[in-house]
């Protein structure tokens, strides 16, 4: 085959499209979610973070600064976000530092309650009962004013939308 411009351009043209083609495919296997290392913050403490922290709908959790928490209507985490389900109960939490930032981890060890989101998208799965324990791995962030926040991700990992958790506003004394 005689090489012309017009022969170059074509096959370049078809390179571009399979490297077009790779580039999204790689997108669809690695979200943001899915390599998302952390905040970087490292001086949270844990008495910084107990307290009441709250999310939309009647959502809240209260970590005690033994360590105790109750959880209420909890959504799940990452794809079990999308069936629905919401956990109240009574459990464990713990602040942990990884090279990328700290995280709390939040453990539901006795299941007091199952709500359910009116926005569900998918049936619980074979009707099946939501998990009567459960874990959640909060990423913690300080806001522009250096407060904590936490979050995690939910849903399909290539969407990287969060749930967001904010503390509630503590009372404080006028001098």
């Amino acid at each position: 085959m005689k090489i012309t411009r017009g022969n170059a351009l074509r096959g370049l043209r078809g390179y571009g499209a399979v490297a077009a083609l790779l580039i999204t495919l790689t997108g669809c296997l690695a979200g943001p979610a899915q390599y998302y290392g952390g905040t970087g913050v490292h001086d949270a403490t844990a008495a910084e973070a107990a307290g009441v922290w709250e999310s939309v709908e009647g959502t809240a959790m209260t970590l005690r600064p033994d360590g105790t928490a109750t959880v209420t209507r909890l959504d799940g985490r990452d794809f079990d976000f999308d069936e629905g389900w919401r956990l109240s109960g009574k459990g464990a939490w713990s602040l942990f530092d990884t090279p990328d930032g700290q995280r709390l981890r939040l453990e539901l060890t006795a299941r007091a309650g199952v709500d359910r989101r009116a926005d569900a998208t998918m049936p619980p799965p074979d009707g099946g009962d939501p998990p009567t324990t459960y874990s959640w791995r909060f990423y913690v962030d300080r806001d522009e004013r250096r407060s904590l926040v936490l979050f995690f991700f939910v849903g399909d990992p290539d969407a990287g939308s969060t749930y967001v958790m904010t503390r509630r506003p503590t009372a404080t004394t006028a001098p």
